[in-house]
């Protein structure tokens, strides 16, 4: 129906006739509702439950609103109580879950409805026309109001709706171009700024150059620290490798540990080489990690740098890539420029490393063994298990071109563990034999890294029965200064399991006897770097004789490595050294030809070999 707009009637001078119509407004609230919802349904538009519970939920709050008005609570409490109607209509409208044409469309139901109730209840009451239009009037500037108030709600939310969908494709167009993590440009916006800047090379005939940082042993952080720690380190290297290029260069991360740096623009006093150096002298200071700085980190990197104005973006990305390898390959903590011929080195090494993955499977290794002999009478004391590779096109792999690899790869890990195995299954087997020899077994740094070394020799043992006295442990220098606190740990774990634990290489690295003390060592196998030449090196026959005193003060065993020529055996004799290997006894060999030299070997005992003095 169409409501008559009369002149405005105040409630003074409806009296008390139009307080009572707003109270009977009052009581008809559940009618007013019961009536909107069927003059709705079926018309307009479909709206979810929940849509439609708001609807109904503002129909009874306005009529309540509009009720309380008419019966003299004045305009501003009706004002209040219909608040929520317009802000939950502009919301539904804003956020597209009702028409604004719909949420307009069922307040005008609701108005005709109201009318409705309202001339109903004025005829019931007797109350005169004038009152009736008072109402009448009442409800078309509550309705006009509302409507009005939601119009400028709508127009606020569908802002505040159209900044957070700007906002948010803002973020997503960010996220799609830079590292969530570092803030850093990604890979994408990377690869895009290089080919602007190749672009311009081009036209200018400078150089763009690469810079690819990746950060050495970053592994090693995560798995010691967490990743939690090691997503804070990553942080702190974007930021201060930030802070270490010109404005005019641009730093990405590439994604894990690795990042990039694009020069362009290069003078001959900065070129990128010179860059490189920078970013190395930056990452020099240790960085502190925790809420506190309770934890310090030194971290280095390997970079690979290239050069010129290639064809793509990509290509000078992957000419960087491989500088970077062998950056790595080289010892780390460096930068190489790359150079034609590389990408085929990093193929062979990268098709090594598959091949090395498949042997694993294919079970191509197995062991080598070199006995060891007691210098005082010459005697087998047992033998060094050593690993070798058959490949099936390669032929035998050398150590020196494969063990680096698996440890680089972390497949140390698994082989050392079957290399334990073997060697304690053979050497049991020798034993049983009526051999009464030790078996020597190398294990390697990464295998100290974790606790599983100490299960790794417990099974190792437990599945050959091989007596714990019969196997030694053998670690290189180097690997105990790796972490000292959990490798002396680890390592008093073992030696309380009755294996020997030898030191080899000994000499090669860095520690001192403060640090040697630490350890429970049964034996140092003085390196074969100070062996070979033993006879033409003054110095070096005193060396020797320090490290057999100092082996002999701590009542640790001396090992000699490396004896290849009589004079040497003389000499090491004579510094009165417990043990010895070398080929002046015998090189690696396989299984029956051990046997052999251990059954040979009384027979075959020189007097040279047997007659030494045993004092210089």
């Amino acid at each position: 129906m169409r409501v008559p707009l009369p002149p405005s009637v105040s409630a003074d001078e409806a009296g008390e006739d139009l307080r009572r119509l707003g109270e009977a407004l009052k009581a008809r609230a559940g009618d007013v509702l019961e009536q909107t919802v069927a003059q709705t349904s079926g018309s307009g538009e479909v709206v979810d439950a929940l849509v439609q519970e708001s609807f109904e939920r503002i129909c009874n709050s306005s009529t309540m609103a509009v009720a309380r008005w008419i019966a003299g609570e004045g305009m501003e409490v009706a004002i209040e109580a219909g608040r929520e109607t317009w802000e939950i209509f502009a919301e539904l409208a804003a956020h597209r879950a009702a028409s604004l044409n719909e949420v307009t469309r069922r307040c005008y139901w609701w108005r005709n409805v109201m009318a409705e109730v309202l001339k109903d209840s004025a005829t019931q009451l007797g109350v005169s026309q004038n009152t009736l239009w008072g109402a009448w009037n009442i409800l078309q500037l509550s309705l006009e109001f509302s409507v009005l108030r939601m119009c400028e709600s709508f127009e606020a939310e569908r802002r505040l709706t159209d900044e957070e969908l700007a906002r948010r494709e803002e973020e997503l167009s960010f996220l799609a171009t830079h590292d969530p993590l570092t803030g850093l440009p990604n890979r994408t916006l990377i690869l895009d700024r290089v080919e602007q800047m190749l672009a311009r090379a081009r036209r200018s005939q400078t150089p763009v150059a690469a810079l690819f940082v990746d950060l050495d042993n970053f592994k090693d952080i995560n798995d010691t620290l967490g990743h939690a720690a090691g997503d804070e380190l990553l942080q702190a290297v974007a930021a201060r490798l930030d802070g270490a290029t010109r404005g005019t260069d641009a730093l990405g991360r590439l994604g894990g540990d690795e990042f990039v740096v694009i020069s362009d623009e290069l003078l001959l006093d900065v070129g990128p080489e010179l860059i490189a150096e920078r970013l190395l002298e930056t990452l020099k200071e240790p960085f502190t990690l925790g809420t506190e700085g309770e934890t310090r980190v030194t971290v280095t990197a390997s970079i690979g740098i290239a050069a010129g104005d290639q064809s793509s973006a990509e290509e000078l990305l992957r000419e960087a890539d491989i500088a970077m390898y062998r950056a790595k390959w080289d010892g780390k903590n460096r930068h190489v420029v790359f150079e034609t011929g590389m990408k085929d080195t990093v193929q062979n090494r990268m098709q090594l490393e598959m091949d090395l993955r498949e042997a694993v499977d294919n079970k191509e290794f197995f062991l080598a063994y070199q006995p060891t002999l007691d210098l005082r009478d010459m005697r087998p004391t047992g033998v060094e298990a050593l690993i070798r590779w058959k490949h099936p096109v390669r032929g035998i792999v050398q150590p020196d071109d494969f063990i680096p690899l698996l440890e680089e790869t972390r497949l140390i890990t698994e082989i050392g563990k079957w290399v334990l195995e073997e060697a304690c299954a053979q050497g049991a087997a020798w034993r049983a034999a009526g051999y009464p020899i030790g078996m020597a077994v190398n294990v390697s740094g990464r295998q100290l890294d974790s606790d599983q070394v100490i299960l790794d020799v417990e099974e190792a043992l437990s599945h050959s029965g091989l007596g714990p006295e019969a196997l030694t442990i053998e670690i290189t220098e180097t690997s105990l200064m790796r972490n000292i606190e959990e490798t002396a740990r680890r390592l008093v774990a073992v030696k309380q399991l009755g294996v020997r634990i030898a030191i080899d290489d000994f000499g090669t690295g860095y520690s001192s006897l403060a640090h040697l003390q630490r350890f429970p060592v049964d034996a140092l196998k003085i390196d074969r770097s100070f062996i070979l030449g033993l006879k033409d090196n003054q110095e070096g026959e005193t060396l020797i004789r320090t490290l057999v005193q100092l082996g002999k003060s701590l009542s640790i065993e001396t090992f000699a490595e490396g004896i290849e020529q009589q004079q040497e055996l003389s000499l090491l004799r004579g510094e009165d050294c417990d043990n010895g290997q070398g080929f002046l006894f015998a090189r690696p060999l396989n299984v029956a030809a051990t046997e052999k030299f251990l059954k040979d070997w009384a027979q075959n005992t020189t007097p040279a070999l047997a007659q030494a003095p045993q004092h210089a």
